[in-house]
């Protein structure tokens, strides 16, 4: 089932954000900016850190959009600082990674996998109304690229504030974009 164009579902977690150690995080958190909200598996694993890290390195270009960035497993706040003090890659993260141990936020973006007690890796856009527009949900065995990410925003924050306008495969910030008409049917 789609979340997009969806208002994401009422939560309240425990969450470990360097400098703060922990803190709750609640859906109320979400509005009011943009967020990123991206899962994955688990903690101390292989393919996770690198992607973890790869979002940290977009980090600045997303705050410059005025994007928060979270990131959510079904383990505990504690095994999240655990992981940042052990890890040289998760050692950089500065934004904050929500623990999901009830599950309940990966059910509410349908990204659990129940048989595991895991989440899949999705990757969630949502807007200043807490509203998801765009979604990507990889297998286990496939990293994230979050470079993608920033173009993306671009294009969601965009459209939010040029009604009427969408924009093309490939689009990217100061080109041009469309306005869906009957004009331009069957001539792109």
């Amino acid at each position: 089932m789609s979340l997009i164009g969806k208002e994401i579902a009422p939560f309240s977690a425990q969450a470990f954000r360097e400098g703060d150690d922990f803190i709750e995080v609640t859906d109320e958190d979400l509005k009011g900016k943009w967020n990123i909200v991206c899962f994955y598996p688990a903690d101390f694993s292989f393919v996770c850190p690198t992607e973890l890290e790869d979002l940290q390195n977009q980090y600045a270009k997303l705050q410059e959009l005025g994007v928060e960035v979270y990131s959510v497993s079904t383990d505990t706040h504690f095994v999240h600082k655990a992981w940042h003090d052990h890890s040289e890659a998760i050692n950089k993260i500065t934004y904050t990674m929500i623990g999901d141990p009830s599950h309940e936020i990966s059910r509410n973006f349908d990204v659990l996998i129940e048989e595991k007690g895991v989440a899949d890796r999705g990757t969630f856009i949502i807007d200043p109304d807490g509203v998801v527009q765009a979604a990507e949900i990889n297998a286990d065995g496939i990293g994230r690229d979050a470079s993608t990410l920033i173009d993306k925003v671009k294009a969601a924050q965009y459209v939010r504030k040029n009604p009427g306008e969408v924009c093309p495969a490939k689009w990217e910030e100061g080109e041009e974009t469309l306005k869906p008409s009957l004009d331009l049917v069957g001539k792109i």
